[in-house]
């Protein structure tokens, strides 16, 4: 093998809660995770040659994207990924990665944690290095906290900063329509004003898993709640007017994922989805909306 090509999908929080504060300057967190059928899709290749990747210096490794934001350096996720890899094993190969980029960046769905959890689960084939699910879980971890998840992908809980995963019974099937305004949302900035006194209400996270067990989309639905939305709806009121124009379309729940700035909506009927799909690609939240749906590998 020579070659390999692989999808790299999305995620979402159906429900986010942090606990608290770690001394590690970490959160310690608990949250509903759920894979939707939104990807990238990476190639990797072998190659004979070095080639530059940067002015002045020679790699193992070279990344193609077609997004303009993301650089093809050595600080992108997916060359740290590759470059941790191929260094744990000893690879001297050169590989060529190409990334044709479809998650949006910066908006709360893990779209570079699932860059690299692909480019590992990749190579691990491509190299043939025999990796258990859970071996790779670890090495991901050294990456980011949500690399694990996005290897093991699904439905489930996930506690400690992340890398503590519970699988739980899959999501009802159900349209997922996603909304991403124009505007950028530092998850360092909301962390760091993120109130957790008394004067806060967590979400009750772990109570959306009976739901889940019985299969009851509705309910789920009832439960979801994200703790981060006390940081980001007061800066950024329009996460509030996209979730409202959600509910309004039908959605059982509409929710931001992550630290955002992507809102969801969840939908049960797939003739109101589109409505609402067809509402927010014509205004002025709408340059990137996504309809989608749960994905279980």
């Amino acid at each position: 093998m020579d070659s390999i090509t692989l999808k790299a999908y999305a995620k979402i929080n159906l429900g986010l809660d942090v606990l608290r504060k770690r001394q590690d300057g970490y959160h310690d967190v608990c949250m509903i995770m759920q894979t939707i059928d939104l990807y990238d899709t990476i190639s990797i290749e072998k190659s004979k040659s070095l080639k530059p990747l940067e002015e002045g210096s020679h790699n193992q490794i070279q990344i193609k994207t077609n997004h303009p934001q993301l650089q093809a350096s050595q600080s992108n996720l997916i060359y740290r990924t590759a470059a941790l890899f191929l260094e744990t094993f000893q690879i001297k190969t050169c590989i060529n990665i190409t990334l044709d980029k479809r998650i949006p960046i910066a908006a709360g769905l893990a779209g570079g944690s699932a860059d690299a959890a692909a480019t590992l689960i990749g190579l691990n084939q491509l190299f043939k290095t025999k990796l258990s699910q859970e071996e790779l879980m670890k090495l991901g971890v050294k990456i980011g906290a949500d690399v694990p998840y996005c290897i093991m992908k699904g439905t489930a809980l996930s506690e400690g900063i992340g890398e503590i995963l519970t699988p739980l019974p899959p999501m009802p099937d159900c349209c997922i329509l996603l909304v991403k305004p124009d505007i950028s949302v530092s998850t360092k900035f909301v962390y760091e004003h993120l109130k957790l006194d008394d004067s806060i209400s967590h979400p009750n996270i772990k109570s959306m898993i009976p739901a889940l067990e019985q299969k009851n989309l509705e309910n789920l639905a009832k439960d979801m709640s994200n703790i981060l939305e006390t940081v980001t709806i007061r800066e950024y009121p329009e996460i509030k007017d996209i979730k409202e124009a959600m509910v309004g379309f039908g959605a059982l729940s509409s929710l931001m994922s992550g630290s955002g700035s992507t809102v969801f909506g969840i939908f049960p009927d797939s003739k109101q989805a589109e409505a609402a799909y067809e509402f927010f690609i014509q205004s002025k939240w709408g340059k990137e909306t996504y309809l989608t749906k749960p994905y279980w590998p």
